[in-house]
């Protein structure tokens, strides 16, 4: 699966299982922290790994590591999503002040959701920026074993 179908396959697994303000949402909630992570640590090991010569069919490494960088946001949003999520979740909404902290949550869980879906769509975005066909590499040159004069006269 190339990068950009693994960004579309979590996207969609994430609309799939929406974060709802029960057991399920905090389920769904860390089933995507899951998926974030496993998909971000592979962008790093296939950017760097494209760092290597003779490695074909993945866009360029600049890509790749721009689009992990927007992965890693994404999963620390769903992050710090948790907070107000278990508080919802675990936390019995029959007082008046607890019922005013749930407004709060509530904003903060949706404004952390939020961000963590533009981050997976700059993620998504940076992954279909045009790429230029990849240049032959040139062998790189071989270790000299000759000392230059400067390093002799150190030595």
């Amino acid at each position: 699966m190339s990068p950009r179908h693994a960004v579309d396959a979590v996207a969609a697994d994430i609309r799939d299982h929406p974060i709802t303000v029960d057991g399920t949402g905090l389920f769904n909630a860390t089933r995507h922290i899951g998926l974030l992570c496993h998909l971000t640590s592979r962008m790093t090991a296939d950017a760097e790994y494209q760092l290597a010569p003779n490695i074909t069919g993945l866009p360029p490494a600049d890509i790749l590591g721009t689009a992990a960088g927007h992965l890693g946001r994404a999963l620390a949003h769903y992050a710090q999503a948790l907070t107000p999520l278990i508080a919802l979740t675990t936390t019995g909404q029959h007082r008046l002040q607890r019922k005013l902290d749930s407004l709060d949550h509530h904003s903060r869980l949706l404004s952390h959701l939020d961000d963590a879906g533009r981050a997976l769509t700059a993620a998504r975005t940076s992954l279909e920026a045009p790429q230029p066909p990849a240049a032959p590499c040139a062998p790189a040159p071989a270790p000299s074993t000759a000392l230059a004069p400067a390093a002799r006269r150190r030595a």
